[in-house]
């Protein structure tokens, strides 16, 4: 038997345990799991500096480093996120329609567990402590396929969590790592069917399209951010400023930063160099468009094509003027990754427009792209940010990651 059958087996025995948990109990475990990361933050930290040390002798970008690097209060954060998670209401058992029939068979449809929920990720160890949470509150086991680049980090952090398991009387095996970092491994791990019932990727544009194109289990497909941010001319131009800086800058590596600016050529000129002075302090390159090149010369390049559907992840920003509204949000929509996009604007009915028209999971007027977060949104911790339409949208919290089943009751009904 191979050991990846036998996470599956193990995983189809748990999620048995895990479904059948009160609500309470299940709040009090990952209290627990919160205060043990805590309390052992220097364990996983000594395992991330071995991760850390690793990445920085492949020549890993600082960008990917900086989604590895754990610190006191990145683990703190983490926990906080799973004592959030702790106190949502508890989506098992929701009564989401009933309904009687005229025959008087009585019909609920009911919220339940996934059942065994596969995540495959890659450089962000928080999200091995993320997955458990929620996957946890919604009552189903999970199997997590981290990346090696994280690998010392993800065992570590694993390894709190079983031990409150077992402490708490439960089935480890709710939880469970696949260590083996061979990329075959991984490629097997999408074709377990029989045992996993849907499969989550996170991660950068070759991650996702690997598993959506290799995976015979049922995948919610988790997408990269070509993020917007539209500044029409009815702008308010020093919030605009403060919201692309944000939305660029605050944290280059994540997946709802701004990547793609787009200007109403109504305030090109009068924008372009108070944004570009403020986006200096952090040395943002503007790849720009013949219009705002026109405005900003020597201080920018010229774009290509590419640039303006390219998820960066660096200090790099795309610039493409516009007319109009209309044409903001057509040049959205066809270089967008259907993520975050922001209009900054005063005028109601041009953000009416915007928020009708863009196709993106979440569309927003007057507000970064950074807000794209499960704890941002009040789900606690996120599983990931969906791209698709079917099932899942936007931040997964606990309610993306359940399913429901039809309860009928009759008294001795029977079909003619």
């Amino acid at each position: 038997m191979s050991d990846l059958i036998r996470l599956g087996e193990n995983a189809c025995r748990a999620k048995y345990k895990a479904q059948a948990l009160t609500t309470d109990k299940k709040n009090k475990v990952l209290v627990k799991c919160a205060a043990s990361l805590k309390e052992r933050a220097e364990e996983i930290l000594k395992a991330n500096e071995k991760d850390l040390e690793t990445a920085a002798a492949n020549g890993m970008k600082e960008a990917m480093i900086d989604r590895l690097r754990l610190t006191a209060e990145r683990i703190d954060g983490i926990s906080e996120g799973i004592v959030q998670v702790s106190e949502l209401p508890d989506p098992i058992g929701e009564v989401l329609d009933e309904w009687e029939r005229p025959n008087g068979i009585r019909i609920k449809k009911v919220r339940v567990p996934m059942g065994v929920i596969g995540i495959i990720y890659e450089s962000r160890p928080n999200v091995t402590a993320d997955a458990f949470s929620l996957t946890f509150k919604a009552g189903s086991a999970c199997i997590l396929k981290g990346g090696s680049d994280a690998i010392e980090s993800n065992k570590a952090i694993v390894r709190v969590l079983r031990d409150v398991l077992t402490s708490e009387g439960l089935d480890a095996d709710i939880l469970q790592l696949i260590e083996d970092t061979d990329r075959a491994v991984t490629t097997e791990f999408m074709k377990m069917k029989q045992y996993v019932d849907v499969l989550i990727p996170r991660g950068g544009a070759g991650l996702i399209r690997a598993v959506v194109e290799n995976s015979l289990i049922p995948v919610i497909e988790t997408g990269t951010g070509n993020c917007h941010v539209y500044v029409d001319k009815d702008a308010d131009l020093d919030m605009a400023v403060e919201i692309v800086f944000n939305a660029k800058t605050q944290r280059i590596s994540v997946c709802n930063a701004c990547e793609s600016l787009v200007v109403h050529s109504a305030v090109l000129e009068s924008f372009l160099p108070k944004l570009k002075e403020k986006l200096s302090s952090k040395n943002v390159e503007l790849r720009c468009d013949a219009a705002s090149l026109g405005v900003l010369g020597d201080g920018a390049t010229a774009a290509t094509e590419e640039d303006f559907g390219k998820e960066y992840l660096d200090y790099i920003l795309s610039v493409k003027t516009v007319d109009s509204v209309e044409e903001a949000v057509d040049h959205i929509n066809r270089y967008s990754t259907h993520h975050s996009e922001t209009i900054v604007t005063e005028n109601k009915k041009a953000a009416e427009y915007f928020l009708e028209g863009v196709d993106a999971a979440c569309v927003y007027v007057n507000v970064s792209t950074r807000f794209t977060d499960g704890f941002e949104f009040g789900f606690g911790a996120e599983i990931g940010i969906s791209t698709q339409k079917l099932h899942a949208r936007g931040p997964m919290g606990l309610r993306e990651i359940t399913s429901y089943k039809y309860e009928i009751t009759g008294s001795g009904q029977v079909r003619g």
